[in-house]
């Protein structure tokens, strides 16, 4: 009998295994905390998520590879220029924090300034390996999610009209 639990006991420890790895990795949803990041920017210095306190902050997840997100990114530029300085409900001001699950630092670099993308971007040269992807449970490129000021999901996957109609909505006013 004691032969026939140490065999299950292996089973059980996968199966609990695989019950908190996808707990960690479920997509987040609207009223959520999300998780806070960590990466360094093309230069190379560190910035957090979490240092955006107080603002709406797009959190915008990419690749020089996708070309879905390439075309995204003047529509991105757009809604920066728009909303950056505008009051909302729940925050002042309008950030982007553009995570590039790129490996190439050349290619993401490069990319970076010929589309002259003005807000931050960090990435961990990962590709689809980065702790970060598996943390959001990215399921596809291009990925967003738009948090408060107090860091809560306010809408996930918001893209082009559907995202500045949202953004419109929850405005006050602007600066």
């Amino acid at each position: 009998m004691r032969m026939k639990q140490l065999l299950f006991l292996p089973a059980i420890l996968a199966f609990l295994f695989s019950l908190s790895v996808s707990a960690q990795e479920q997509e987040l949803k609207t009223g959520d905390k999300a998780p806070d990041i960590r990466l360094p920017t093309t230069a190379g210095d560190t910035v957090t998520l979490s240092s955006l306190s107080g603002k709406i902050v797009l959190v915008d997840f990419w690749a020089t590879w996708c070309a879905p997100c390439i075309t995204e990114q003047p529509e991105l530029a757009a809604l920066y220029k728009k909303f950056r300085n505008t009051s909302f409900q729940a925050g002042t001001g309008f950030e982007i924090y553009g995570v590039s699950l790129d490996n190439k630092k050349e290619s993401w670099q490069e990319i970076v300034n010929k589309l002259k993308i003005d807000w931050i971007q960090v990435s961990d040269l990962k590709f689809w390996a980065s702790p970060v992807a598996a943390t959001y449970a990215i399921p596809e490129l291009p990925y967003n999610v738009l948090i408060d000021g107090k860091g809560m999901v306010l809408a996930v996957n918001l893209h082009g009209a559907e995202l500045e109609k949202f953004l419109t909505l929850i405005a006050v006013s602007k600066e």
